[in-house]
């Protein structure tokens, strides 16, 4: 059988252990170490099956470096549980203000991020799965990104509302971020598709 390394180019190898770099380094002293488990999971399955996966399905090293920088946020976030993310003191320690204070924030927007991000970084690496494996234009692609992301960010959203029904309530909260925003869900989705709409609409070489 052929060594996974030596059909992984060496960037992509840097890629992946530097994400696992950061999930070590992510469990220093976890503030929640409730939820970190479930947080990091996505992660841990990444890196456990990249290798084997990139073996059978190569992927470019800007596809795949789309879904470290992803991955690396999600890791971010899920250390800090999302809602918790220091992004204020962070400001404030390097410029003075908070991000919050500069802007009028009432509520962390980490996770607003991290969707949005969701849907920007997906472009790259579905639209190219859809090409090179699907056979499909760059139309076919396009359209293939956006049913993706509607479809993982829908998918989410009702796994995390099941979560809220099974799991302890301080866990399922801390989990779910929703932070008293009945339309959490809604707007989560709809960042990611904006994410990806803007990517798509940047012109590409041809």
């Amino acid at each position: 059988m052929t060594d996974a390394r030596s059909t992984t180019p060496p960037a992509q190898r840097r890629l992946l252990g530097a994400l696992l770099a950061l999930l070590l380094v992510a469990q220093v002293e976890q503030p929640y170490p409730e939820i970190a488990l479930l947080q990091h999971i996505p992660t841990m399955l990444l890196l456990i099956t990249a290798p084997a996966l990139l073996r059978r399905w190569p992927l470019s090293t800007a596809a795949l470096a789309c879904i470290v920088a992803f991955m690396a946020l999600h890791t971010l976030g899920g250390r800090y549980a999302y809602s918790s993310v220091p992004y204020d003191d962070w400001a404030r320690a390097l410029t003075g203000t908070s991000l919050s204070g500069a802007f009028g924030w009432n509520r962390n927007h980490y996770d607003r991020l991290a969707h949005f991000a969701f849907g920007a970084l997906s472009v790259i690496p579905v639209a190219e799965i859809a090409r090179r494996w699907g056979g499909l234009g760059p139309r076919g692609a396009a359209l293939t990104v956006l049913a993706w992301v509607l479809a993982i960010s829908c998918l989410y959203e009702i796994f995390e509302w099941l979560l809220t029904i099974v799991a302890a309530g301080e866990t399922a909260d801390r989990y779910n971020g929703q932070q008293g925003d009945i339309w959490d869900a809604q707007k989560d989705m709809a960042l990611a598709t904006i994410g990806a709409i803007l990517v798509l609409m940047v012109p590409r070489r041809r």
